[in-house]
């Protein structure tokens, strides 16, 4: 029998897990359809401290439910359990939204305690400890690389901590208790996350392109644009900046004496308000080919495609890595320095009036998206003088560091309250806590 605590109070026994379960295995591939009598719940539905109904599918099947391999019971516990990321990820079933019944597919274990020894709620908490994340993770995991799943024999195998029953209740109801006041400030303060969100675009777009979040003129084709004060003149982006193309790659070439070798951005490298170099790749072409595909510092690097949230999004080049190459998938705005700021292009590109104009001319397909050269050209930009864009990129950038700080502050504070949690539920059911006495719920 294996074990993921060091000790438990003298009062209390351990048990495997496969000896205090009704059922413990997989569910099954469901025959899904877009709408139907079953909810299919998948890895996308378990959020862990919730189910997200959203994320989930419907299966057809006109027999009883009940009979499906995966047929959910109200208290049935819920494991993700193939794949890295989400693997390990512990929910807790109760009922579906709409009172349909519900099956989890074979990515999902289902663990259905036995009432007489293992209390639901109470098991829910002992899966989602931080001792048995990290032991299951040592132990139960077999496969490797993205192909890792959750051992069913070796779970099974494990023995988990079993106070007397009522005990069990009692730590389930302290822990749902004071669960829900960490999960109300941790929710509060995503919301204040998102909320700045907002506050950075405001920052970008009412000082680049005023009046375009409360002043819309309503005119086709750009409806969301503002009649700018001033008479600040508006120009098509190509007009003020040329686009370089990146290397597309062939594999068959054959390589020649006069080939170099450069490192080369790829679209994974270019997120949506940062570069990420950690992991850099090299390519071999002809020189003559780098030549016209070398990055120069004052470029604005933008996707073209992706989400479509992100579509459009410029990020300055600052010569980063000397003699660096692009992917075709990236486009090289290089602005005419004597008329446009990178900067400001930048930012632009972060304005409502950028996330709205890619967003309209982007080329949707499923959740994805893609621009093109000429729609990237067409983009039309205010265009103060050159001293009134970087006065304007001052302005901005010190508001947005304001909001940087107050976010780090907020990102601080949901890594505190997590941890908080964590050790409040590893506390509780490995018995390093009295929940009868401890601050929070009538456990009477």
């Amino acid at each position: 029998m294996t074990s993921f605590f060091s000790s438990i109070p003298d009062a209390w026994r351990s048990a495997p897990l496969k000896l205090v379960t009704n059922f413990l295995g997989r569910g099954s591939a469901p025959n899904y359809v877009d709408d139907g009598p079953i909810h299919a719940v998948n890895q996308a539905v378990n959020r862990g401290s919730n189910l997200d109904w959203s994320k989930g599918k419907f299966q057809e099947f006109s027999d009883n439910p009940k009979r499906l391999k995966g047929f959910l019971k109200p208290s049935d516990v819920i494991i993700n359990s193939t794949g890295t990321g989400t693997l390990g990820r512990v929910g807790f079933f109760e009922a579906s939204p709409d009172g349909r019944p519900a099956v989890a597919d074979g990515h999902l274990t289902i663990v259905r305690p036995r009432e007489n020894d293992l209390f639901s709620r109470y098991a829910y908490y002992v899966l989602s400890s931080r001792p048995f994340y990290d032991f299951m993770y040592s132990s139960m995991v077999v496969g490797s690389t993205n192909q890792i799943e959750l051992s069913r024999e070796r779970l099974g195998s494990a023995s988990v901590p079993l106070p007397p029953l009522e005990e069990q209740r009692r730590i389930a109801k302290f822990l749902d208790s004071e669960g829900a006041r960490i999960d109300h400030t941790l929710e509060v303060r995503r919301q204040q996350l998102d909320l700045l969100e907002e506050r950075s675009m405001s920052l970008i777009s009412e000082r680049l392109v005023p009046g375009v979040v409360g002043d819309a003129v309503g005119n086709f084709p750009f409806p969301w644009f503002s009649n700018i004060e001033g008479g600040l003149p508006v120009v098509r982006l190509g007009y003020v900046c040329g686009i370089q193309g990146g290397i597309t790659v062939d594999s068959s070439r054959k390589l020649s004496d006069s080939d170099v070798t450069r490192p080369y951005l790829r679209v994974a490298n270019v997120k949506a308000d940062c570069l990420d170099l950690d992991s850099v790749s090299v390519i071999t072409v002809p020189k003559s080919i780098a030549d016209g595909s070398t990055l120069r510092p004052g470029d604005v690097l933008m996707t073209e495609g992706g989400d479509i949230d992100k579509l459009g999004r410029g990020v300055v080049w600052r010569g980063e890595i000397s003699g660096a190459l692009h992917q075709n998938h990236i486009f090289a705005l290089r602005p005419d320095k004597k008329q446009l700021d990178a900067e400001y292009l930048s930012l632009l590109t972060r304005s409502f009036h950028g996330r709205c104009y890619f967003e309209a001319t982007g080329v949707r397909s499923t959740n994805l998206a893609s621009t093109s050269s000429s729609k990237v050209r067409s983009f039309p930009i205010p265009l103060p003088s050159l001293e009134g864009q970087k006065q304007a990129v001052k302005e901005v950038n010190e508001g947005l560091l304001v909001v940087t700080r107050i976010r780090s502050v907020l990102r601080r504070q949901i890594d505190l309250l997590e941890e908080r949690k964590r050790a409040l539920i590893t506390a509780a059911v490995t018995g390093q806590i009295d929940v009868t006495t401890a601050r929070g719920a009538d456990l009477s």
